[in-house]
């Protein structure tokens, strides 16, 4: 079977192939609908990532959040039409310790495979779930991301000590917004609490118990737990920050990337008795128990509908580019490829 795909071959251009796939009887076949652009697609796009790196990736089609629909299911899984999340991660070995999305033999599209930006996506039956009726297709189709932070909130309930009752969010972004609301849900007795740098932005997190400006947090502010929400090198900071308000035996997970080495206080992370986990990327069970979640708490849809941003029509191959140059000078939100080629 040819399949048209849509790889990025150099920084910001684009261009059309033709890949030879063989299909089997356990190949399932969805048309991508929404794809959603993350900043994992920018950097590859603007070429930010180190150029031995960019050697090694290119050719490759971006985006791996996104949603699509059946075409063909010999397996019986689904019928024609079902609406499906693709799931971007392809494990190639099963391990009863370590989780499909931290094995090292994994693949993952638009980063070790390509992504989502094509004619038909292909894959075996456990690489799409089923959309629940009724999900706004455009937050369904950044269902990815919000797995990632299901899969960091149920960690943390794994790793952390049990007195959750307050809980400290750093970072006003995407990710801040969608981690702080994902745990107010699971954790809906504890008080979460945002710190960011952007007073406009703070503005959203409506559901959170209070919102602080890192420049202006009350003196005897303590939490918990924490999430580091922020990414890049100015996460060393957010991280310090928490670090000095969080209280002794506290756990703080990691969720934002850096390209650079930044620096921590391990005097007072020694001192303090504290436990610290990164989480990335997610598996199969994590959709799973986050589509569960949607179904029970219908009101999340509601409040992620306020972070859809852009929504770009994709008729040919010069609206790729253009849509990620949209997303590039957008002040807030995710921007959302309506992909019709």
């Amino acid at each position: 079977m040819l399949n048209k795909v849509y790889q990025i071959v150099s920084p910001r251009q684009f261009e059309e192939t033709f890949v030879d796939i063989e299909l089997d009887s356990s190949s399932v076949i969805v048309r991508p609908k929404y794809l959603s652009i993350c900043h994992a697609d920018q950097r590859y796009y603007q070429g930010t990532r180190p150029e031995e790196v960019l050697k090694k990736k290119f050719p490759m089609a971006l985006l791996h959040e996104g949603i699509g629909e059946v075409v063909a299911d010999p397996t019986g899984t689904f019928s024609v039409g079902d609406e499906v999340v693709m799931i971007p991660n392809f494990p190639t070995e099963k391990d009863d310790i370590i989780a499909e999305n931290y094995l090292r033999s994994s693949k993952f599209r638009a980063s070790s495979m390509d992504g989502l930006m094509q004619e038909f996506v292909i894959g075996p039956a456990d690489r799409f779930v089923k959309l629940p009726a009724g999900i706004d297709p455009y937050v369904a189709a950044f269902t990815e991301l919000v797995s990632v932070s299901y899969h960091a909130v149920q960690r943390m309930i794994r790793f952390s000590h049990e007195r959750r009752n307050v809980f400290g969010v750093w970072g006003d972004g995407n990710l801040g917004f969608i981690t702080s609301l994902i745990l107010k849900k699971c954790l809906p007795d504890a008080k979460v609490y945002i710190f960011g740098i952007d007073e406009y932005k703070l503005q959203d997190f409506t559901f959170a118990d209070g919102t602080y400006l890192c420049s202006e947090i009350p003196e005897d502010m303590r939490v918990d737990h924490a999430f580091e929400c922020v990414g890049n090198v100015v996460s060393g900071q957010a991280i310090n920050q928490i670090i000095d308000y969080i209280h002794p035996e506290g756990t703080i997970s990691i969720l934002g990337v850096s390209e650079d080495l930044v620096p921590l206080n391990t005097r007072m992370i020694l001192e303090k008795g504290l436990r610290f986990f990164g989480s990335s990327r997610s598996g199969r069970s994590d959709y799973e128990g986050l589509l569960k979640l949607y179904e029970e708490n219908p009101d999340i849809i509601n409040y992620l509908e306020s972070i859809v941003g852009s929504k770009v029509e994709i008729n040919e191959i010069k609206d790729i580019s253009n849509a990620f140059e949209t997303d590039i000078h957008k002040r807030l939100g995710k921007t959302v490829l309506i992909w019709n080629i």
